[in-house]
């Protein structure tokens, strides 16, 4: 991973370990989901004292130059209970559609090979569709919804994620990333939680 990558996923560890949207926060594109940043974001966070539990129980300290999970980050900033990993990535559908587009599916591919990896094998996730505000706000939900679901159905189909471990929630455009865009592509997201165990 190049330094510029490296930064990027400093800057969405910070933005996303929040809990909310922030202009600030990046959305990985199709090209930048790489299945390392995705567990870094998404793996469980860190006790807050640094400690972190291996899969047997065993607490257990480690060290990773430059980057920390969101939710470790976020634990570590607020000093309170930590926030649900999240990672956004910008996941491409025919207009006005839930087709997937072979990019997307090569980004879905990453996320699927982070989601089977030893960190993450354990964790349940939200995947959450939005869209931006151009249609009504029914029919944006419903396309949200649609499209939250194709991506879970393709993660079930293609990569055998049991269906227990992903739901699908539609956002609308509730959650605007770029407001005074609301034709922006980062409007037209999806966006990954991991939901506490």
């Amino acid at each position: 991973m190049n330094i510029s990558s490296k930064l990027a996923l400093l800057a969405l560890a910070a933005a996303l370990g929040t809990g909310a949207v922030h202009a600030q926060e990046k959305v990985l594109r199709e090209g930048q989901v790489t299945q390392q940043a995705l567990i870094d974001a998404l793996a469980p966070a860190a006790a807050p004292d640094g400690a972190a539990s291996g899969a047997d129980g065993v607490r257990t300290r480690s060290w990773k130059a430059g980057v920390r999970p969101a939710a470790a980050a976020a634990a570590g900033a607020a000093g309170a209970a930590a926030q649900p990993g999240r990672a956004s990535i910008l996941v491409t559908f025919v207009t006005n559609s839930a087709d997937l587009t072979g990019d997307a599916k090569r980004a879905l591919d990453v996320l699927a090979g982070a989601m089977k990896s030893d960190k993450l094998a354990a964790v349940r996730f939200n995947i959450e569709g939005h869209a931006d505000p151009r249609g009504s706000e029914e029919l944006n939900l419903k396309l949200s919804q649609a499209r939250a679901e194709s991506v879970r159905g393709y993660l079930m189909g293609s990569h055998g994620l049991d269906a227990g471990r992903v739901n699908a929630v539609g956002k609308g455009s509730s959650a605007l990333m770029n407001p005074s865009q609301p034709a922006s592509p980062e409007n037209r997201r999806v966006t990954i939680v991991a939901l506490p165990s």
